[in-house]
């Protein structure tokens, strides 16, 4: 196929384009030809492309109609991320399921200040094993079930602790005094005969009275350095959900934090729809999957990038397959194929090694759609395989290749899974330049939420979109600067920064 694109002559009325093994002959339409009247067949006629906002839709309305019949599946947590919810997530318990302190601190009972139970602590995943009565505090961890009756938790930092002051002396003080008093009254000259003595104790046998005692601890009390307001730093039980309350309806894609919040609500698995299975076909001899390019050879982009593409569109691809230009491969590899969709790349147009038009005759296949008005990409196809399986055939240019995933191959996935296609609208930067008859999908970058086209945009070419957020969809004629584009999102977050790039279109 030539990466040129001259303008294409005007279109006729729509037929329906039944596929023909003689279509790779003389006389049919290839990527760089213009959309011709007429349906593709048997004596070799053009085909007639079909508009990019047409060619969408019937992506869509044969995505909607193999989703008939497909069964949704219970699969386990670890197994559902990017899947799509079957059902409604209702929670099957409450949110907390019991009343928890949200703050590591105190728990208190009544007003401060409050004497601190030091016997023990309120943990995360423990029953409380010290329950606080009125005037009294505990410490809690965040996590941990509130004990009954408390008022409130008192954060660490927003509290003191002391120890209480005794209202009398220790026995050991008490001692030392009496033995002072002693000394001193000896001094003293005697004026009345002495008492008796007291008779001698046996050795060793002190008298308790006089023997200093364990000195107990004061009470430890705690002070609130702020206001505390009954229910403080409590998250009470439900105050997230109540058990049956619906968290997310249903057709919404499973990421890690629905997966997170399935969990804390019981769930072990989810009722997910069905994934679209998609194999991989690479066609032609000319490509290499190692090493640099070389006598005629060029390294083949579309194999790694088409498969994490797609997976990242919620498919589950069961394969890259290389095909070559072999027509007998190609039709073993179509009609042998277990997927829901199986994508080719390369071999739509007209040259002397182009089968699939050939095999999809061959093969009974009903094309829907032949052909699509846009630049890059012209030469992509939409076909019926029965049993509710499809085709889509890719350009094998690079960049032509992702318009053709973006406008066939993505809408019909997401109609089948049940998915929403993701699009938004962006004021453009600059004018850019569009084509007299067909849409053009550019790559661009959205800082500040304008759309920033980027220079390498030919059908050969990956350096622009490789940058890109997005494939801004320029009306034929072109658009004005600051005028509202559609932008087709892209799976994954934006590369960040990116030089500005002036024009390139080859």
């Amino acid at each position: 196929m030539s990466p040129k694109e001259p303008l294409p002559v005007p279109e006729q009325p729509a037929a329906p384009a039944p596929a023909n093994p003689a279509a790779s002959g003389s006389g049919a339409v290839s990527e760089p030809g213009a959309a011709a009247s007429g349906a593709r067949g048997k004596s070799g006629g053009a085909h007639r492309a079909t508009a990019w906002p047409e060619a969408r839709a019937a992506a869509v309305r044969a995505g909607s109609t193999a989703r008939t019949g497909r069964e949704p599946s219970c699969v386990p947590l670890g197994q559902a991320l990017g899947r799509v919810l079957a059902e409604p997530l209702a929670a099957l318990t409450d949110l907390p399921p019991f009343d928890t302190s949200a703050m590591d601190g105190w728990a208190v009972v009544g007003p401060g200040p409050w004497a601190v139970r030091e016997e023990g602590a309120v943990l995360a995943g423990h029953a409380p094993v010290v329950v606080p009565a009125e005037g009294e505090a505990v410490r809690i961890a965040t996590g941990a079930r509130v004990p009954p009756g408390t008022t409130a938790v008192l954060r660490s930092e927003h509290s003191r602790t002391e120890r209480a002051e005794r209202a009398e002396r220790t026995d050991r003080t008490e001692g030392t005094e009496r033995a002072e008093r002693t000394e001193s009254a000896e001094l003293k000259e005697p004026t009345e005969p002495s008492e008796p003595t007291e008779p001698a104790r046996p050795a060793g046998a002190a008298a308790s009275a006089d023997r200093p005692g364990p000195v107990p601890a004061a009470p430890l009390l705690l002070h609130a350095l702020r206001e505390v307001v009954p229910g403080q730093d409590i998250r009470p039980r439900g105050q997230e959900c109540g058990a049956g309350d619906e968290l997310l309806p249903e057709g919404i894609v499973v990421t890690p934090a629905v997966l997170g919040l399935a969990a804390a609500a019981g769930y072990d698995e989810l009722r997910v729809r069905p994934r679209a299975r998609v194999e991989i076909l690479v066609l032609g001899d000319e490509l290499l999957s190692t090493g640099l390019p070389r006598e005629g050879l060029i390294r083949d982009a579309l194999g790694p990038m088409l498969g994490p593409w797609l997976e990242a569109l919620g498919a589950e691809v069961l394969g890259t397959r290389r095909i070559g230009d072999d027509a007998e491969a190609l039709y073993a590899a179509v009609t042998g194929s277990p997927a829901d969709l199986v994508v080719t790349t390369g071999g739509t147009a007209s040259g002397p090694v182009d089968h699939v038009h050939q095999v999809l005759d061959k093969a009974g296949a009903t094309l829907l759609v032949d052909g699509v008005k846009v630049r890059p990409g012209h030469p992509m196809l939409l076909a019926a395989l029965g049993g509710r399986r499809h085709l889509v055939g890719l350009p094998g240019n690079p960049l032509a290749a992702v318009s053709g995933l973006l406008t066939l191959a993505e809408p019909l996935l997401a109609a089948l899974t049940g998915n929403a296609l993701s699009e938004g609208r962006s004021p453009v930067e600059g004018d850019v330049h569009g084509h007299p008859h067909d849409t053009r999908l550019v790559p661009v970058v959205r800082p500040g939420g304008r759309a920033v086209p980027l220079r390498y945009n030919g059908p050969a070419m990956l350096r622009g979109i490789a940058a890109a957020d997005g494939l801004a969809v320029v009306p034929p004629g072109g658009a004005r600067s600051g005028q509202e584009l559609t932008v087709l999102d892209l799976p994954w977050p934006a590369a960040g920064a990116v030089p500005v790039q002036g024009a390139c279109f080859t």
